[in-house]
């Protein structure tokens, strides 16, 4: 276990587009998971280990997916560690990429187990799914080249366009400076905008969000 989280401090979001930081979770996820860290009732604290984690990056992640797809996301654990080379059947973290992308980009993917089951035939299981999920989020306007925390920031100003930079600091536990630092690189492209100047003006989001 002190592997798996050096390995993911030592790892960088920083420029990962939001699909890409949907599958590099789903990884980390299923290898915290597969050493039992938490032994009795494993998976639904790595569930509460992973909540927890998302709000690191300023993300306020509900448990309602994981209550309410707490089979599926255990079966997806067991999909992403099991390998069976007699039968063709190789470990694959895609179905987890599925419940991560309804939890943070709002996507609607069915969840559904028999949809993991070893012997379920389906376009998913040719080893589509990143390009049927590109088709999803290509039906909505939103980019997918958001970062973990610029989802943060950029979800707290829709929620309150006259939020100070200081407030949003507070808010996503990060420095003055990094979200100083963060807005104007939203600004330079052009995802958000100040309007009315400085002292009494507000924030106006020129993309669409992910809900």
């Amino acid at each position: 276990m002190e592997y798996d989280f050096y390995t993911e401090k030592q790892f960088s979001y920083e420029g990962l587009s939001l699909q890409e930081s949907v599958k590099h979770l789903a990884k980390f996820t299923s290898d915290i998971w597969q050493i039992h860290p938490f032994c009795e009732g494993n998976t639904r604290t790595t569930a509460v280990f992973v909540i927890k984690y998302m709000k690191t990056f300023g993300l306020e992640v509900s448990n309602d997916v994981f209550a309410e797809h707490s089979w599926y996301f255990r079966n997806a654990l067991v999909r992403a560690n099991y390998n069976n080379l007699k039968n063709g059947i190789h470990a694959t973290t895609e179905y987890l990429e599925l419940f991560f992308s309804n939890l943070l980009l709002n996507t609607n993917y069915e969840l559904k187990n028999r949809f993991i089951h070893v012997d379920y035939e389906s376009k998913l299981e040719t080893g589509n799914i990143q390009s049927e999920m590109k088709n999803v989020l290509k039906g909505k306007n939103f980019t997918l080249n958001f970062t973990l925390e610029e989802l943060a920031i950029l979800r707290l100003i829709a929620a309150d366009p006259a939020i100070t930079q200081k407030e949003i600091a507070v808010k996503i536990g990060k420095s003055d400076r990094t979200v100083k630092n963060k807005m104007a690189m939203l600004q330079d492209k052009q995802y958000i905008r100040r309007m009315n100047g400085k002292r009494n003006g507000r924030w106006e989001i020129l993309v669409e969000l992910p809900s």
